[in-house]
Formats: structure tokens, sequence, C-alpha cells
């Protein structure tokens, strides 16, 4: 069964919808977004959390010792990251760092680019210059004879489409954000539907 991930979390009536549903996984970013958050604020988001519920902190060139020090905490318990980081940066945040799992973002356009190496999972969205986060699919096709790390599967996932890609793809792990909210804020139902016809499939 595939995993689901709920990203960009940033208020609490967010938190207290994954907490009915209980997705595998929740995201919280710090970077430029509309749904950046800060340290003090995934704090008491991640205080208000179910347990069962692992937090991913999202984050595009930041220094080893933001990571860490969010790690630290307990405020994450996984790094995704979107940014430039190189194989040999995720190799020296591995050393740091060697129990917190690494998520890579990798950007697809029309074909599949030269994958990074030192990841635990990598993270298959819509190339775009803003790193993510466009709320468009890419071409699936292009992932079929993939048979790489574990992934995670984003880019213009929705209620409509998320188990047309668990079935086309079988990724370790569909994310979504943009898909399961209304007017820009997430929408507690579409949350319960998107989960439910993930773990359906």
């Amino acid at each position: 069964m595939a995993k689901v991930k709920i990203c960009g979390l940033s208020r609490l009536e967010d938190i207290a919808a994954v907490n009915l549903i209980l997705p595998d996984y929740v995201g919280f970013i710090f970077a430029k977004s509309r749904r950046e958050i800060d340290e003090k604020a995934a704090a008491a988001l991640k205080e208000q959390l179910d347990p069962h519920i692992k937090t991913v902190g999202v984050f595009v060139n930041a220094g080893i010792e933001v990571i860490a020090s969010l790690y630290h905490q307990g405020i994450i318990d996984i790094a995704q990251l979107h940014g430039d980081e190189d194989s040999g940066y995720l190799k020296l945040l591995k050393e740091c760092l060697p129990a917190l799992p690494l998520i890579k973002a990798v950007g697809i356009g029309n074909e599949l680019p030269v994958l990074p190496k030192n990841a635990d999972y990598l993270l298959f969205d819509t190339l775009s210059h803003d790193r993510g986060g466009t709320g468009k699919s890419f071409d699936w096709d292009l992932l079929r004879n993939y048979s790489g790390l574990p992934y995670f599967l984003a880019g213009g996932l929705n209620i409509g489409n998320a188990s047309k890609a668990v079935k086309t793809l079988n990724p370790f792990c569909v994310d979504v954000s943009s898909g399961v909210e209304t007017d820009g804020l997430k929408d507690a139902d579409k949350i319960r539907e998107f989960v439910r016809r993930v773990r359906e499939c």
C-alpha cells in the first residue's frame, strides 16, 4: 500500500484534520513559500500532532546546522531537500545526522534527469523555477521503467487522480499539497477523501 504525505501544514486546524485521518507523513515547509512556517510555529504544530505521523521538514539550500537544530529538537523526523543540494551535500548531511532519513527532490521535465546519490528516498515532482508546488503533473510514463530508490510522487495530485497514480506507478508514497486545499487552505474533507482513495488501491 502506498503511503501518504500531506505537505504544507501551517495551522492548528490542519493538525486537527490529519490527526483524524492519520496519513503517514506531514510536511512543514521551511523555505520561501506561501505555506512557509518558522521553527516556533512548527514546534507548536508538532506538539499537537499525533505521534504516529512523521514530520518532514522541507528545505531549499538550507545550512546543515538549520536542519540539525530542527531534528535535535524533535520538530522534524525526515529532511526533504528541494534546492541545489548535490550528492556531496547529502553525504555530509548523512555524516552529521546519520539517523535522519533524507528525501531528495528531483524536478522532471521532458526526461528523467541524472539522479543524485546519498539520499534514502527520491521525490519526483514537476520541474519548475519555484522548485515544485506547481500543482501540475508531469508525464508519468517517464517513471514506468524506473527501478532505483523508493520514491515519493508529487506534482498535481488530487482526489481525481490519486488512485490512478498509485495503480499506474506503485510509488512508495504519494505527496499532496494544493490538491487537498480550498481557497489556499487545507480542506479536511479533501484530505480525508484523498487518503481514503489511496488506501483503497
